[in-house]
């Protein structure tokens, strides 16, 4: 089986050290998953920059939450469901919300369920929603830029989920007390 290093700020190719270095500041840690992407300076700048892109929707943290939660249960990311109901419980995400994505059941708030679903056909379509998709998004009250900015925070979890499917990436000590059971596999 093929080990993939977790990187420290020591052992970081050079161009991912200024980046592991920042991260570690920004976290008070270095997550294993950006230790584990350290080993490719580009992939490690590309999903951090496209991390801080997608914060800077017009969507709200429950609601970006609802679009990432969404794409790390279809994709049974272990690890990001476990650091993303962490961040959702740091950020406020109310914890319906986050029992919901946790347990793939509807969100009580009709608005937010629809965001859920248009995310979840994003997903499963492989990009293919149809008309009656995004309509019903739309008349949730979302807009046409809501639907490019699900599918860039479908993007984002391509590149973490992706990552940690193929580096079989461990939880970090912040994330255990949240570990999310896939389909009877026991947490990692």
């Amino acid at each position: 089986m093929t080990q993939f290093t977790r990187h420290t700020a020591e052992t970081a190719p050079a161009a991912s050290k200024p980046l592991v270095e920042g991260a570690q500041k920004t976290y008070g840690f270095l997550p294993n998953l950006l230790a584990t992407m350290a080993e490719s300076p580009a992939m490690l700048e590309g999903y951090m920059t496209l991390a801080g892109i997608f914060d800077k929707t017009s969507l709200t943290e429950t609601e970006r939450q609802i679009i990432l939660m969404t794409n790390n249960r279809l994709n049974g990311c272990i690890y990001c469901m476990a650091a993303h109901t962490t961040i959702s419980q740091m950020k406020g995400v109310p914890e319906d919300v986050i029992t919901a994505l946790r347990e793939n059941t509807p969100i009580a708030d009709a608005k937010l369920e629809a965001l859920r679903v248009f995310a979840e056909k994003v997903n499963t379509s492989r990009g293919w929603p149809d008309e009656s998709d995004v309509q019903a998004l739309l008349s949730a009250g979302y807009s046409k830029q809501t639907v490019f900015d699900v599918i860039l925070g479908t993007g984002l979890k391509v590149l973490s989920n992706y990552t940690n499917h193929v580096a079989k990436t461990p939880l970090d000590d912040a994330f255990v007390s949240n570990a999310w059971l896939h389909e009877g596999q026991l947490a990692r």
